[in-house]
């Protein structure tokens, strides 16, 4: 069944993907096992005219709602995903060479882009993760990628650092796929050098809170990047010394640019009882009860994992057959906002109005 699935996947053959995961999808425990057998084909979509890999990483962020979800609400999820990964074009099967060539120096790599050479390129990154180990290639990437934000709004970093880090969880697949698509994508882009190092001191926590509380300040697509960015950022963390991860929330600050930061009114809490409840609010596309709604569940665990469970519900009980990205990565950085600052209730509230407001004024009905 799932060979058949990617093959049809492959074809963009909407009938026969519907046809054929039919009920299987819901059987139980079968949904997650379905998305993790996508990974081949989900490092290839393509989101014309853009030429950021928005699906592999809307992949990955995917992974991060499974904790909020019942076993129920994963089908919902897994179907939205398949139904993306179906509708649009993929990037052309690129095939491995058959000798792994040596590793030179990084430098070797960032020459291929320059050329354009994305065979080259996906090749020479191979052999780099063979003889320097995957943790190595992606700290490279990643830097290299830091001196594009303002070009790409954060994506040459945040798209990057999702397709990484799913490479670097899923051992038992060939990471091929996803090196040919990075490849693909630096050659585009033409990000070929790395920037040196910025000298600049770790901020302070309490700075680092203020930058966020303006990266989640404004309404659009330029103002969720920013906040998509930082979550990127604090998701690769662990694979950067201390002075790397300083230079890279430097050059995200200076991507936010100039923008003051804003704290949204907090509405009196209102209390929801239960999913079709607060559905009704969502579907009717009420940010300011939406709000009200999550303002009483925000201070405690249990209340956040309901409200990501909401979301996430809601988004995918919505869905009409056609979707934007960044409804599934904008809620990935909203959500992380929520469970890393649930103590700071206007930051907290500020990420949650941002992506709210993206959604409600972008979703088509």
């Amino acid at each position: 069944m799932i060979d058949d699935l990617l093959q049809k996947i492959e074809l963009s053959d909407k009938s026969g993907v519907a046809e054929l995961i039919g009920t299987e999808i819901v059987s139980q425990g079968r949904a997650w096992p379905i998305h993790l057998s996508l990974y081949p084909v989900a490092q290839r979509v393509l989101n014309p005219p853009f030429i950021n890999p928005h699906l592999p990483k809307m992949y990955r962020v995917c992974r991060e709602f499974i904790p909020y979800l019942s076993e129920e609400d994963i089908p919902l999820l897994v179907r939205l995903e398949i139904s993306e990964y179906t509708r649009r074009p993929k990037l052309e099967k690129v095939f491995p060479p058959a000798q792994t060539s040596s590793s030179g120096p990084f430098e070797d790599l960032e020459a291929a882009i320059r050329e354009g050479k994305r065979e080259k390129t996906a090749a020479l990154m191979a052999a780099f993760q063979e003889q320097r180990g995957k943790a190595e290639l992606a700290r490279r990437l990643l830097l290299l990628g830091s001196g594009y934000l303002d070009q790409t709004l954060g994506h040459s970093l945040s798209c990057t650092a999702f397709i990484l880090l799913e490479m670097m969880e899923r051992p038992e697949q060939d990471s091929w796929p996803a090196l040919v698509t990075l490849a693909d994508y630096f050659c585009k882009g033409g990000f070929s050098s790395t920037p040196r190092l910025r000298n600049s001191a770790l901020e302070s926590e309490q700075a680092l809170d203020h930058h966020l509380l303006r990266a989640t300040t404004g309404r659009g697509i330029v103002n969720l990047h920013h906040t998509i960015t930082r979550y990127a950022v604090e998701r690769v963390r662990h694979l950067l010394s201390d002075a790397e991860y300083s230079h890279l929330i430097s050059c995200w600050i200076d991507f936010l640019g100039g923008k003051d930061a804003a704290s949204p009114a907090i509405e009196p809490s209102i209390k929801i009882n239960d999913y079709p409840e607060f559905y009704r609010f969502f579907s009717k596309r009420e940010e300011r009860p939406v709000l009200a709604s999550f303002a009483g569940l925000v201070p405690t665990e249990e209340g956040r994992k309901r409200l990501a469970r909401y979301l996430v519900r809601a988004v995918c009980d919505s869905y009409q057959g056609n979707y934007d990205p960044h409804y599934l990565t904008g809620l990935g950085s909203a959500l992380w906002v929520v469970n890393r600052h649930w103590n700071q209730a206007s930051l907290a509230l500020n990420a949650l109005r941002q992506y709210l407001n993206y959604f409600f004024t972008h979703m088509i009905y």
